[in-house]
């Protein structure tokens, strides 16, 4: 087709210049084809032009109309054009949507080049650094001296950790990745849970290790007394009770430890039961008396027999950590008392103590593992700081919660909260709200006033 179009034209021109050659006159036959291949020079010169002026063009327009030979090369080069500009299209749909999904995601992105200036970045890591613009060095943006150290000096090793002004008290990974023209990609995630969860785990191991240091050395110390000289029976026997003393606190603080491992690995209590409040309060009162030798008043106010659906095991082990706390927390000639009360649909069992009582500052922090407020204290009572950590992960498995409130000097209460579903046969009172809260004192009960804390 193309042949044709183009030779048409020129085959008819030959055609006639014959015929005025053979009709008229061999000059009028050359005038006639100086005329035409002139035109048709010309009017080939006006299409190059014309294409070359549209390839010219800053963006693409309508291509120019032609005729003959020139009709079907701007039919081919339309078509290409056309299909390239649908693939472009596809391609800045496809481009538009990853932007659009990568602005989505929670970790900031950043793409900088050889020479650390910002080309591209996303919506997260624009607001993180507070990038406003593309062409700028990227420690415009990021100034802290951790990250400009990785950036000049990185080969890629551990990457900082810092805090960003704009997210106060987080704390974000800033990690580069090189990309295949000599830039590099410059992730930013926020890393503030992962780091507190380190926290805890190095807290937890030095705790771990200091509490388990003085037993050791103790032990270590009178045995290799006992090894290296003789000593007399009343020695030796003290060395070794003081040894056996120091071994059951190690043993206490493993067993703890088991405890609470198994209590948060697990989502509720593995057999339930119907307890008898007063008679479980009863028997643990009585191995409290043991402890006390004598030194506290323990008082029982429980009148009727509340029943509760609960883990014996568990339940046992709460009330044990809270009474046994309030006799050692108490001085000597002090009182403890115990009660149950039906509030608002919901069951209480309150162990209240006229001890030293507790800082406010301090409650928030109780439940935590090894949390001490006086270490000294705590260790020569020989607690292992993880019993009010057993009772609140005990409590939330049983679908309630540990309420305490203390003022120093006054005394503390302890309060176990069961929700109503786990009540046996018991008459809510108090349900309609009349009864107001009353301070922590020897005869009064938990509420939420300052000084005290829900867990």
């Amino acid at each position: 087709m193309i042949w044709f179009q183009a030779l048409r034209w020129p085959g008819i021109a030959l055609a006639i210049a014959a015929a005025l050659n053979w009709l008229v006159s061999a000059q009028a036959a050359a005038w006639w084809l100086a005329a035409v291949l002139a035109g048709y020079a010309l009017w080939q010169t006006l299409r190059l032009a014309r294409l070359h002026h549209w390839a010219a063009l800053p963006r693409q327009r309508e291509l120019p109309m032609g005729a003959g030979a020139w009709d079907v090369l701007f039919e081919r080069i339309g078509r290409y054009v056309n299909l390239e500009n649908e693939t472009r299209s596809e391609l800045s749909a496809e481009l538009a949507q990853l932007h659009a999904a990568v602005d989505q995601l929670p970790d900031g992105l950043t793409l900088i080049d050889r020479l650390d200036h910002v080309e591209w970045c996303n919506n997260a890591a624009a607001e993180l650094h507070g990038i406003f613009a593309s062409g700028r060095p990227v420690h415009h943006f990021i100034r802290q001296p951790e990250f400009v150290d990785y950036l000049d000096n990185s080969g890629y090793r551990s990457a900082p950790v810092i805090a960003l002004p704009s997210r106060p008290g987080r704390f974000f990974e800033l990690r580069l990745h090189p990309v295949d023209d000599g830039g590099k990609l410059l992730i930013t995630r926020d890393v503030t849970d992962q780091a507190r969860l380190d926290a805890m785990r190095r807290d937890f191991v030095a705790n771990v290790s200091h509490e388990i240091r003085t037993p050791v050395t103790v032990i270590g110390g009178f045995a290799e007394t006992l090894l290296s000289i003789e000593v007399d029976e009343d020695s030796r026997r003290e060395y070794l009770s003081t040894i056996l003393k120091q071994s059951q606190t190690m043993q206490r603080l493993v067993d703890d430890l088991l405890t609470l491992s198994t209590l948060e690995n697990s989502g509720g209590p593995d057999t339930e039961e119907q307890i008898d409040i007063r008679a479980m309060v009863e028997a643990i009162a009585s191995e409290a008396h043991a402890l006390s030798q004598g030194g506290h008043t323990i008082e029982i106010r429980i009148d009727d027999k509340p029943t509760v659906l609960a883990s014996a095991i568990e339940l046992e082990s709460a009330i044990r950590n809270l009474m046994t706390n309030a006799v050692r927390y108490t001085p000597v000639g002090g009182r403890i008392v115990v009660q149950w009360r039906d509030r608002d649909g919901r069951g209480e069992l309150q162990v209240r103590d006229t001890g030293i009582g507790i800082a406010a500052e301090h409650l928030p922090r109780l439940t935590e593992r090894f949390y001490r407020v006086d270490r000294s204290r705590s260790r020569g009572s020989g607690g292992t700081g993880l019993g009010l950590a057993i009772v609140k992960h005990i409590m939330n498995r049983h679908g309630g919660d540990l309420a305490i409130e203390s003022h120093v000097g006054e005394g503390s209460a302890f309060t176990l909260r069961f929700p109503g579903r786990r009540l046996i046969g018991a008459t809510p009172s108090g349900a309609d709200g009349d009864e107001a809260p009353v301070p922590a004192h020897p005869d009064a009960d938990v509420g939420d006033s300052p000084g005290s804390i829900r867990t």
